[in-house]
């Protein structure tokens, strides 16, 4: 029998890109408007170039990675897709206008249109993202699952199938061998052979299959019971049983092969990108605002406490390499700056030290270490080399993070890992984010991370000390 949505994804894409022409358009009018009662225009050409916006806008949506109506996706993601479409956008209906000489190529004309609209389809989107994950929570555009092995493998997927309302999907339960004990809220619906009947037997939409390659027979009958239904298979490898993060599945001579650590960033090209924007910042800040910075707040520094304005720490970084990073010297001359981590009311702080480490005001000399190439804007927290030393033996997947440049600011820390680490546990926490970022590196991921790093200093954090 045929399973499928009252409302499918592809319905939901299709509504989108027609309200967003129906923006675009609206901003051609508008224009059109304004323009002619400058006697600048005619309308007839008005006409024809919506046609061509229009053809050109379905050829830069259809390149997009990312849609808003897409179950997981994440914010910088969308963001990214967006600046990727609406790039695209400017740039081929730019060329194809010059190519055919259009009478209405003038810039008094194409920047207000050009601005209007990125503005308006960025906030159209951000509010269709809203609406279809309120549309979802009520019930509908709804996907029904089952998963079938070891639940134990995709235990965080079917964690947040089952709890969030917004991704759209209905869990009916798992089967496995032996139900999960400890575990309260999961339906268990008997063993995996019994989910052949089941899939004959119930609307379903998807099949997550868990099972191990010993059971090939199995998996190939479920694979058969699922294309007779017309039920999507899913098949996650046990693999992730023992290595639980995100890795990239190669064809090479036609065999597939799992790839342990993804990195974006292993791409010349994106590391062009990151290089680029890194020297771009960092110096013009150098030239312009951190000459002022240095004046003020080296008097201010040298003022509480005899000693340096910059204060410098070998740190881990690329590849394991060590180097010098710099910072305002937020502390008294100790001979523990190498050794331990500041406290939250340590007593080597000096006044403007506690404002500058509260506000990041301390780290703004790294831009230094990101012109001279041994650090990036973000990344990683560069660690000192004890810490380096004492955690690799401590945490497994500890020296992944120098598999990128160190940051002045990471993800890590805009996510609620920031300042000390007292326990273990903390480090781990940190480590998982800074491996994430690594694997899922963005231009996008980065501005994210540069804005909430802004708004962090300026509201303040109760971790910055």
């Amino acid at each position: 029998m045929v399973r499928e949505n009252k409302t499918s994804d592809n319905s939901i894409r299709w509504m989108i890109l027609a309200g967003e022409l129906l923006a675009l358009n609206a901003a051609l009018l508008t224009m059109s408007y304004v323009y002619k009662s400058m006697g600048n225009a005619t309308t007839p050409h008005y006409k024809r170039l919506m046609v061509l916006m229009s053809l050109v806008y379905i050829l830069c949506d259809i390149q997009s990675r990312h849609h808003i109506y897409d179950r997981f996706v994440r914010g910088d993601q969308l963001l990214r897709s967006f600046l990727f479409s609406t790039t695209l956008f400017v740039v081929l209906s730019l060329m194809v206008m010059w190519v055919f000489r259009w009478p209405l190529m003038t810039w008094d004309f194409m920047l207000p249109f050009y601005g209007f609209i990125i503005l308006f389809l960025f906030f159209y989107r951000w509010t269709l993202r809203k609406c279809i994950k309120w549309y979802r929570k009520r019930g509908r555009n709804t996907m029904t699952v089952i998963f079938i092995g070891n639940i134990n493998v995709a235990s965080e997927l079917y964690k947040t199938m089952e709890s969030d309302p917004t991704t759209g999907y209905k869990v009916k339960g798992y089967f496995a061998d032996e139900p999960r004990t400890n575990v309260t809220g999961e339906n268990y619906l008997g063993k995996p052979e019994e989910a052949l009947d089941y899939i004959e037997n119930h609307q379903l939409h998807q099949v997550y299959c868990l099972l191990p390659s010993s059971q090939n027979d199995l998996i190939n009958k479920l694979m058969q019971t699922c294309t007779n239904n017309i039920v999507r298979y899913n098949h996650i490898p046990d693999s992730f049983n023992y290595q639980r993060h995100t890795m990239a599945l190669n064809l090479m001579d036609g065999t597939p092969v799992f790839c342990l650590h993804n990195e974006p960033l292993s791409m010349l090209g994106n590391r062009i990108i990151k290089r680029t924007f890194d020297l771009i910042v960092s110096s013009i800040f150098l030239l312009t605002i951190f000459p002022i910075v240095y004046i003020v707040f080296g008097l201010l520094i040298k003022l509480s406490s005899p000693g340096p304005v910059l204060f410098k720490q070998k740190r881990s970084g690329l590849n394991g390499k060590e180097f010098y990073c710099y910072k305002f010297r937020s502390m008294r001359v100790n001979v523990d700056s190498d050794k331990v981590q500041a406290t939250k009311n340590d007593p080597r702080k000096t006044r403007i030290g506690e404002f500058m480490r509260r506000t990041s005001i301390d780290e703004l000399p790294q831009f230094i270490n990101v012109w001279l190439g041994n650090m990036s804007i973000v990344g990683p927290r560069p660690h000192m080399v004890m810490h380096t030393e004492q955690y690799s033996q401590l945490i497994s997947s500890y020296m992944v993070r120098h598999f990128a440049k160190p940051g002045i600011t990471g993800y890590a820390q805009v996510t609620g890992f920031r300042g000390e680490t007292s326990e273990l546990w903390q480090m781990e926490g940190r480590i998982k984010k800074d491996i994430w970022y690594i694997e899922h590196w963005s231009f996008a991921l980065d501005l994210f991370i540069i804005w909430k790093t802004i708004y962090n200093g300026i509201i303040g954090e109760e971790n910055a000390y």
